[in-house]
């Protein structure tokens, strides 16, 4: 169950990214789970206008973001090895953290998807 609180973390933070690089949009944090990721694409394109590939930049963002925390993550790891004074180990472990978190988040979102696709794929016509 800890999974699944992390997961909605991410998520709620990957929102307020999206929401702090796209002003004027509003933040769905009332959305609970990951269960309810057809609620956040709605809601989503209602808040962008409707616009076509709304939840394709919404996407493409969230894994850019993902890519950032792994190689902020890996240029602490490298800054610590190198004996920069600035840089602590707390800060390295937190932020490998939040980018392993991060990708799970991901890669549970993206199984999410792949399995909604294939039960819509297999529905009789």
């Amino acid at each position: 169950m800890t999974d699944r609180v992390d997961i909605n973390q991410v998520l709620m933070q990957m929102r307020e990214i999206r929401d702090q690089v796209k002003p004027g949009t509003e933040n769905n944090t009332n959305v609970q789970g990951v269960g309810n990721i057809a609620d956040q694409v709605k809601n989503t394109g209602q808040a962008e206008g409707a616009q076509e590939g709304g939840f394709a930049d919404m996407l493409k963002e969230a894994v850019n973001s993902v890519n950032d925390a792994q190689q902020k993550s890996a240029e602490l790891q490298e800054a610590f090895q190198m004996g920069d004074p600035e840089v602590d180990i707390t800060q390295v472990m937190i932020q490998m953290q939040k980018a392993s978190v991060s990708f799970e988040a991901m890669t549970q979102v993206r199984n999410r998807l792949v399995s909604a696709y294939q039960d819509i794929m297999n529905m009789p016509i």
